[in-house]
């Protein structure tokens, strides 16, 4: 019978956390989802037919705040003006 050799017990994955690139990836997908979540806020308020200045489409995309994007996610949804998503006006 072999011995099952799971990856992370590997020595190939030893040296992947010794040099940082685990926490190195991990860092890429959280900025994946960031973007991800900032398309999904500049979208719903092109889908709802609202004008997205460029300051406000710099804003979202800049912003790498999962929770922020997803309270202006929320907001996008009943906001009057892409402004809204700021100050937490619309509805």
């Amino acid at each position: 019978m072999t011995a099952t050799k799971y990856f992370f017990d590997h020595p190939f994955a030893e040296k992947e956390r010794e040099e940082g690139r685990v926490e190195g990836r991990e860092e890429g997908r959280e900025e994946g989802r960031a973007e991800e979540r900032a398309e999904a806020v500049l979208n719903i308020l092109s889908w709802r037919g609202i004008d997205v200045p460029p300051a406000v489409r710099a804003r979202v995309t800049a912003c790498t705040d999962l929770e922020q994007l997803k309270v202006w996610s929320e907001r996008a949804v009943h906001a009057a003006g892409a402004d809204d998503l700021f100050d937490g006006g619309g509805a």
